[in-house]
């Protein structure tokens, strides 16, 4: 496994640098100039060509490319030119809060998803594998803003159980932290929750055909048993592989949450970042966001590899 780590790390090395690549490509394309957002309406030209100047967007494009990475070789995504302050710091304040939502969610996506699946394979053809399965097409079809907007009316404005919006820090409050980040994470979860449990249930199908579980089924070995143990087991292969795909995408959909409920969090950044022109911070963001996800896929490739030995010796 810990070969299949390393080659994985390696992998992982030209995938960061194409994004880094392509970010800084994408923010040269978007029209406006970052001076004049900064400087404002009230500026001068002569202020504003100055501000560029300060900032080295005078230079040309090659020359800031080379710069950029020279940074990063040093280890500096360098400053926000809106908030002023190091793109890592201001990174490392709101990346904790956009993944505590993304694994929060992925909670109820595993719990939904996989139970349903279970459930669904157990009960085939069954009016229960009928209700689990339409669930999950209406967990795929739901946008998950329109979803949100759904439990905001109906959870905040007429039953008032939990707050419309906002953040409030799991060191200050566990509990508050849990009523604040419920309705978003639960928002986000049921779309992938409808993919898991329709590819848990395709897999289970798959393994409860397999000759090995109709010997432990002859063998007399409890139904739990066969079914946790032996048939669970090694549905999880495929399940696994999904999983890493899911946290990238509640990832990347935690934009829109976060933005629905105010939450504080990466995708509010990269947002205001993104309109501002902040180019450094857009850069380094997307290249630490990156470095996550791919240390989530290099996670569930070893895992991977601890569930199917064969991965092992590939």
């Amino acid at each position: 496994m810990i070969g299949v780590a390393f080659r994985r790390l390696l992998s992982a090395i030209p995938v960061l640098l194409i994004v880094s690549l392509i970010a800084f490509g994408l923010m040269r394309l978007i029209p406006g100039d970052p001076a004049a957002a900064i400087a404002g309406v009230s500026a001068t030209p002569a202020q504003i060509e100055q501000l560029r100047r300060d900032l080295g967007l005078d230079q040309p494009i090659y020359l800031q490319l080379i710069d950029y990475y020279r940074g990063l070789a040093q280890g500096n995504l360098g400053r926000s030119l809106l908030l002023g302050t190091g793109v890592f710091a201001a990174t490392m304040e709101r990346l904790p809060v956009t993944i505590g939502l993304s694994l929060y969610a992925l909670v109820f996506t595993l719990l939904i998803g996989i139970a349903s699946g279970i459930i669904a394979a157990l009960r085939q053809n069954s009016w229960v594998d009928q209700a689990a399965m339409m669930f999950a097409m209406i967990g795929i079809s739901v946008p998950s803003f329109f979803l949100g907007l759904l439990m905001i009316i109906l959870f905040a404005v007429h039953l008032g159980w939990l707050p419309s919006g906002g953040y409030v820090p799991f060191g200050e409050s566990p509990v508050g932290w849990l009523r604040s980040m419920t309705m978003p994470a639960f928002s986000l979860a049921l779309l992938q929750a409808g993919l898991l449990a329709r590819i848990t249930r395709s897999s289970m199908l798959e393994v409860l055909r397999q000759d090995y579980i109709r010997t432990a089924k002859a063998k007399g070995l409890p139904h739990r048993r066969v079914v946790l143990k032996h048939a669970l087991a090694n549905a999880l292969i495929p399940i696994v592989t999904v999983v890493g795909i899911i946290v990238s995408l509640l990832m990347s959909g935690a934009v829109v949450t976060e933005a629905l409920f105010s939450i504080p969090g990466m995708g509010q950044l990269l947002t205001q970042a993104v309109l501002n022109r902040d180019y450094p911070m857009v850069q380094g963001g997307l290249l630490l966001v990156t470095t996550f996800l791919v240390l989530v896929n290099i996670t569930v490739d070893v895992l991977y590899a601890a569930l199917d030995p064969r991965v092992r010796y590939e």
